[in-house]
């Protein structure tokens, strides 16, 4: 598996995007949910548990999407040593900060 994060490019394997691109399928699947809900006047009580559904969801791909950053990238740039380590490590405690 071949990474260029320096180049701000990661070349990902078919199934990794293939398991990410499924994730964000269902996410619009359930944003369109929520739409026909608000259109046909649904009950907010409703609409806000679909919508923590979504939440949800968002959630479980960034971990995802995480957990291959750090054992690809992240481990790729530490194992190169020298300023890249130290970037790798500024960029995901920065990344974790947004995520939390």
């Amino acid at each position: 598996m071949e990474h260029t994060c320096c180049e701000r490019k990661t070349i990902r394997t078919e199934d990794d995007k293939k398991r990410l691109i499924n994730r964000l399928s269902r996410m619009e699947g359930q944003l369109r949910g929520i739409r026909a809900m608000v259109e046909a006047d649904a009950y907010c009580a409703d609409v806000l548990t679909q919508a923590a559904a979504v939440r949800a969801a968002i959630d479980a791909f960034d971990r995802e999407l995480l957990g291959m950053h750090v054992r690809s990238c992240v481990s790729d740039d530490i194992r190169a040593g020298d300023e890249r380590s130290e970037r790798a490590v500024d960029e995901l405690l920065d990344l974790m900060r947004k995520l939390m």
